[in-house]
């Protein structure tokens, strides 16, 4: 059984970076064909894609966050991480870890609140 668990600080203040590891059990991240997303919802908002790291380290983000965003592992711990930088208000969500397998999300974690705030 897969398992995501995400951690990281639940207040950022604004134009900081926030950042957040998912630690993933039960599987490893460099199996050939899974993608290890990130995803936000807003408050009172829909679910927003952030972006992926595949099983070869290649990644993708949203067009919208692309500039102010970096996904990242650490095989060796079998987890990887979300780097946001300048944060603002409208960053506050929670964020969720999750994994992709032929283009479906199969696996998430519980999801972490973020408040950017100062």
């Amino acid at each position: 059984q897969v398992q995501l668990q995400e951690s990281g600080p639940g207040l950022v203040k604004p134009s900081q970076i926030l950042s957040l590891t998912c630690a993933v059990s039960g599987g490893s991240i460099t199996t050939n064909y899974y993608y290890w997303s990130w995803i936000r919802q807003s408050p009172g908002k829909g679910l927003e894609w952030i972006g992926y790291i595949a099983y070869s380290g290649s990644t993708y983000y949203s067009p919208s966050l692309k500039s102010r965003t970096s996904i990242s592992r650490d095989t060796s711990k079998n987890q990887f991480t979300l780097q946001l930088s300048s944060v603002t208000p409208e960053d506050t969500a929670v964020y969720y870890c999750a994994r992709v397998e032929q283009g479906y999300l199969d696996y998430w974690g519980k999801g972490t609140l973020v408040t950017v705030s100062s």
